[in-house]
């Protein structure tokens, strides 16, 4: 097998991915997210009569066949750090929790990046939506009380979709563009375009972009209608010939991106490259609003693939939308299978997936999960399985097309070109759009130009100080091939300084890990520094090392 080669001569129109975060059903991390994937698990929660009672499903609801108790949750909805980021109680018990966990991961995908919001000199934009806020009509308008408490200007603004982006935008003081995006299940797909735009545009030198859809109560199952594009049975069959639809869940995701001159320029970590997108919608031919056009896919998928500049046949992975519907799945499949035939009559040679299949369907998140999904297959050269697919739909003449479904774990093989994927997000209402990835480039580790690394680690509390010191213990116990420059490099200039702080110096990583395990005050350095004092500045060249993505919560 040949591995890929470096990346092809920069066109100036690339952009790299050098951050994010997430939340989804299963997982609240990346690296779970991952696990859960490449482990082929189903990350659908199925609920007990009595689990559905406390949240106020009546028994004659229980009751019913076409009631399924199941949904895609995700945990720590009802949690929020409103002291860090500056929100006062009464302001924070106001807001929907999709703006509260959206405005968390927003912070952590930049910090995840190897920056500080504040202190970056460039401007950062942020595209991103939200669903409908169902805490404005189940907790806030259903509680006089506690509206009044709030204020209903405050709560309408705090519930409001419009002030996803702008509000954060106040909270992380990022000063590029920053609205939000509505495209139903396509929006966070959509949002990543914009950004991409945004960036090639000048308008900005990093942009955000992301998705977010919490529904609560979460504690509560969904009404199947034969005929409708919800699964019966709360699994999600992709493409399989017992496919009869899917559910809709929590999740949320956001991808930094750069473009990718200034991120080599710069020393970004680099999890993968957008080389091309297109947005389009498919307009009125077609039987309803809310349906597929498979005229429309094949149209965005063709435009993508030419504004990336690659051919059909260089295309070894596309990670679907796939609904695992009776009508959904054979209009994108020969949408697909008409948008490669513009470039190629070879066939199964082009692997697919869904991530629905995984979580269900996040709505507004449901791009942003695809596409983090298939940013880390290129950066562990692996394509996971997508589950339930055991017999193809008869619908899907799978034999005389590109694909084939991936249905385990398998490692990405290529021969002589670059590990390339579409990703595919399409929304009601017929708002289309797909990107097509590329692995990141090879890039020449950095070499130490010092014997020993100053490590530096701060947060706003003691408490919070101990947890950080062991995440990045944790961290580098996980992550040994990790370069100590380039961490030592990212803890001092790509973190805020709060005032709690703890430095240890180090002569190589697992010395480093010793020390933060044992934490010993005879070689680690901890101080409280009032804010109104001067604050404490190590002056340091940092010649020669690069960012480096670490999971790290201060």
């Amino acid at each position: 097998m040949k591995d890929s080669k470096p990346f092809k001569t920069l066109s100036g129109s690339e952009i790299a991915i050098i951050g994010m975060a997430g939340r989804f059903p299963g997982a609240q991390s990346i690296d779970a997210f991952w696990n859960n994937l490449r482990n082929g698990v189903e990350s659908i929660t199925f609920f007990s009569d009595e689990q559905l009672q406390a949240s106020g499903v009546s028994a004659e609801v229980l009751d019913n066949p076409n009631y399924v108790k199941a949904r895609p949750m995700i945990e720590g909805v009802e949690l929020f750090d409103a002291a860090f980021f500056g929100v006062n109680p009464r302001e924070a018990q106001g807001m929907d929790p999709q703006h509260r966990l959206f405005l968390e991961c927003v912070w952590e995908s930049i910090e995840n990046a190897g920056y500080d919001a504040e202190s970056y000199s460039g401007k950062i934009s942020l595209f991103a939506g939200s669903g409908m806020s169902s805490y404005m009509v189940n907790n806030i308008y259903a509680n006089p009380e506690a509206m009044a408490l709030v204020g209903s200007l405050q709560s309408l603004i705090m519930n409001s979709a419009d002030s996803l982006t702008t509000y954060i935008a106040y909270k992380l003081n990022l000063k590029g563009a920053c609205y939000s995006v509505q495209a139903f299940c396509s929006t966070s797909m959509v949002a990543a375009h914009l950004a991409c735009q945004s960036l090639l545009n000048f308008e900005c030198d990093m942009a955000v972009a992301g998705g977010v859809s919490v529904f609560v109560p979460q504690n509560t199952g969904y009404w199947y209608e034969e005929g409708s594009i919800l699964s019966p049975d709360g699994h999600c069959r992709a493409f399989d010939a017992k496919a009869r639809g899917m559910m809709f869940g929590n999740g949320l995701g956001v991808v930094v991106l750069k473009r990718l001159e200034d991120a080599l320029a710069d020393g970004d970590h680099i999890e993968a490259v957008i080389i091309g997108s297109a947005t389009n919608n498919d307009g009125s031919l077609k039987v309803s609003y809310t349906a597929p056009s498979v005229a429309g896919q094949a149209e965005v998928i063709v435009e993508a693939m030419a504004n990336a500049g690659v051919e059909p046949e260089t295309i070894s992975y596309v990670e679907t939308h796939g609904t695992g519907t009776a009508l959904g799945d054979p209009a994108e499949m020969t949408a697909l299978t008409r948008a490669f035939r513009s470039g190629t009559q070879k066939k199964g040679f082009c692997a697919i997936g869904s991530v629905k299949t995984n979580v269900g369907h996040l709505d507004r998140a449901s791009g942003v999960t695809s596409l983090i999904k298939t940013i880390l297959m290129l950066k562990h050269k692996e394509i996971p399985p997508s589950l339930h697919f055991e017999k193809p739909n008869l619908d899907i003449d799978f034999e005389n097309s590109p694909f084939y479904v991936n249905t385990k774990l398998s490692e990405w093989k290529v021969d002589g070109v670059p590990r390339r994927a579409g990703v595919s997000n399409f929304g009601f209402g017929g708002t289309n759009a797909h990107v097509i990835l590329e692995e990141a480039p090879l890039i020449e580790p950095s070499s130490a130009f010092r014997p020993y690394q100053l490590l530096l680690l701060s947060a706003k509390t003691s408490s919070a100080l101990e947890r950080a010191t062991k995440n990045l213990a944790a961290c580098l116990r996980q992550n040994s091939h990790l370069n100590l420059t380039d961490i030592a490099y990212t803890l001092q200039v790509g973190r805020r300084a709060f005032s709690h702080r703890r430095m240890i110096v180090s002569q190589e990583l697992n010395d480093a890990v010793s020390m933060l395990g044992a934490a010993d005050p005879g070689r680690i350095l901890t101080v409280y520094q009032e804010k109104r004092n001067p604050p404490v500045v190590f002056m340091f060249s940092g010649q020669g090392a690069q960012y480096v993505n670490m999971g790290l919560e201060l």
